[in-house]
């Protein structure tokens, strides 16, 4: 008991890893947290810091989930469900102890644990998200049909795996929560687009 206490809270203090905190401040002297929309997460590292530490903080936001949910594995406790320190390490991401509880938007970390837990699924959930954001050009938008098209796959692959179904309703309600304000930027047409070159 005591081991699984230990990993749920390592699960929390990997997701409070503030990915796109570290790299601002150390490679460009920048807290992205006072540019743009002051998020910690990719899209808005892209925006303030460009394509390259974009990329480096989302893979880092990716893999933060994707280790977290290892944790059981790696610590022997196979009986452990890694879904479950997958989502802390979300909640972590979401408000980091290390970044005075201000984080990301979920999308990217959520991904990680779908990757180490479903990764058939988190390659179909990457393709709604690539060919939503090219059709539509909202970041925002394809990160909620990502999470809708999640719940989507559990249920039609997976309909046994209650605690699949479940995390990931959890995730998904993560992802439209913390996009709230992005939902009413879009109905009001002023959520900023995607510029593809």
């Amino acid at each position: 008991m005591i081991g699984i206490v230990l990993c749920c809270m390592l699960a929390y203090l990997l997701g409070s890893i503030p990915s796109g905190l570290i790299i601002g401040k150390v490679f460009y002297n920048k807290d992205i947290r006072q540019h743009g929309s002051g998020n910690l997460g990719g899209t808005n590292t892209f925006r303030t810091l460009g394509a390259k530490a974009g990329i480096a903080v989302t893979l880092a936001d990716i893999l933060k989930g994707t280790l977290a949910a290892a944790l059981p594995t790696l610590f022997g406790y196979d009986d452990f469900n890694a879904l479950i320190p997958g989502m802390i390490a979300v909640i972590g991401h979401m408000y980091p102890i290390f970044a005075g509880f201000r984080g990301g938007k979920a999308v990217a970390t959520s991904g990680g644990v779908l990757l180490f837990y479903a990764p058939v699924m988190f390659l179909v959930i990457f393709v709604i998200f690539i060919l939503s954001l090219f059709l539509t050009k909202y970041v925002s938008l394809s990160s909620m049909l990502a999470g809708v098209g999640a719940i989507a796959y559990s249920l039609l692959t997976a309909p046994r795996d209650v605690p699949l179904i479940i995390i990931v309703s959890i995730l998904a309600l993560f992802v439209f929560y913390r996009h709230r304000a992005n939902i009413r930027r879009i109905m009001n047409k002023t959520e900023p687009k995607v510029k593809w070159p």
